[in-house]
């Protein structure tokens, strides 16, 4: 418990980036505050928490798809050391990802990226549909083919925020459940700023809201899915994800939406449920127990902004993780951790310096509620209101 005095860190925002920072910072023997009025009522409560580098490593996104890389590659620790400290469950699974395709047109399409993600050396392993059916029968039989990247894992998003809360009040950090309008309000040598979406209106950075639909299915009688691989998948031009629970419950995602509203939508889930049963038909007898719709915190160049505000050293920015939160919340946890320690920044933190996108404008003056976690983007560019994609590739 937090003594009385200034604390050596105030961290805005109590979703997994904000509650990761938190344990490592209180882990290094600092003080810790976190402030958030709802911890774990963002968006990472909408979010799969799928742990793909691989899957999610695209064209024109080298230095992104390095960041993830090296976040996934400490998930096995980070989740271990998790457990450890807790004794809570997270949801972490290994059995790796199929992305497949449907039709020829839908292969071809995967193709390029898949020979792409093979050029970056990343382990990817083409699958013919024998071989698909042979990992997962429940597969359509119109399957043309696939790839597994047996690397790309998962986690429960749901699970993951109460153990990181539990790891690190254990560790000495304090919650305080109040909303942060300005900055100005916080006294701490050091403030991380994880507020996701909000940290627009707290900093002045280029966060926007970019909305995602996202169902919760279920098998039938408490049963576990019929498919143990996360998949991703293209069906007839349609992406979607399908993240199978040990609890029997799928995850399906996600549209992407240049919108600020948290509407469920009736076309949105036609699309979802449509593109699901036409990759894996049994999900057509399952039951559908949630609709919801969240917020990404985007970024122009759809990656996170991380290290001291320009002019503000003692402000550090641990947001506009988009689609990706989930899978960088261990690398961004140790690197914002190290900062605030008074480290010095490490090589990874470069190409995501708040300062690439030049002097930030001055923070809005108003109320920020309930911080949203980074989650897991839309190309760069404008895009047109009412445009909405359903894509497996844009919500972790």
């Amino acid at each position: 418990m937090l003594t009385s005095g200034r604390p050596d860190v105030a961290v805005v925002g109590a979703g997994p980036i904000g509650l990761a920072v938190a344990w490592r910072c209180a882990a290094r023997g600092l003080r810790v505050v976190v402030h958030d009025p709802d911890p774990g009522s963002g968006a990472s409560a909408v979010a799969a928490g799928m742990l793909s580098p691989v899957a999610e490593a695209y064209f024109g996104e080298r230095e992104l798809t390095g960041l993830l890389c090296a976040s996934a590659a400490r998930w096995p620790a980070f989740a271990a050391g998790l457990t450890e400290a807790t004794g809570l469950p997270l949801g972490y699974r290994t059995e790796g990802t199929l992305m497949v395709g449907l039709t020829a047109d839908d292969l071809a399409e995967a193709g390029r990226l898949w020979a792409y993600q093979q050029g970056l050396g990343l382990p990817v392993t083409p699958l013919r549909p024998t071989q698909l059916r042979d990992r997962e029968p429940a597969l359509a039989p119109r399957v043309r083919g696939g790839a597994l990247a047996p690397t790309d894992h998962q986690v429960d998003p749901r699970l993951l925020v109460p153990a990181l809360r539990a790891a690190a009040t254990a560790a000495g950090a304090v919650l305080v459940p109040q909303a942060v309008r300005e900055l100005s309000e916080l006294d701490a040598r050091v403030t991380v700023v994880a507020a996701g979406c909000g940290a627009a209106a707290l900093t002045g950075l280029p966060v926007r809201p970019v909305k995602g639909q996202v169902l919760r299915l279920r098998a039938p009688g408490g049963a576990a899915p019929g498919f143990r691989h996360v998949i991703r998948g293209y069906a007839d031009g349609e992406h979607v994800y399908l993240v199978p629970r040990a609890g029997g419950e799928v995850v399906v995602g996600a549209t992407v939406e240049e919108r600020t509203d948290r509407t469920v939508t009736a076309g949105a889930v036609l699309r979802l449920l449509r593109a699901a049963v036409d990759l894996l038909p049994e999900l057509a007898e399952y039951d559908l127990v949630e609709t919801v719709a969240g917020l990404r915190p985007g970024t122009p160049d759809n990656a996170p902004i991380l290290g001291p505000l320009p002019g503000r050293p003692d402000v550090l920015a641990a947001t506009g993780h988009h689609r990706h939160g989930i899978v960088l919340t261990p690398v961004t946890a140790d690197l914002i951790a190290d900062l605030a320690a008074g480290g010095d920044p490490d090589p990874l933190l470069a190409p995501f310096a708040p300062d690439r996108f030049g002097p930030a404008h001055p923070p809005r003056q108003a109320s920020v509620g309930p911080p949203e976690q980074a989650l897991p983007g839309e190309p760069t560019g404008p895009v047109d209101g009412d445009r909405q994609t359903t894509e497996e590739d844009r919500w972790n």
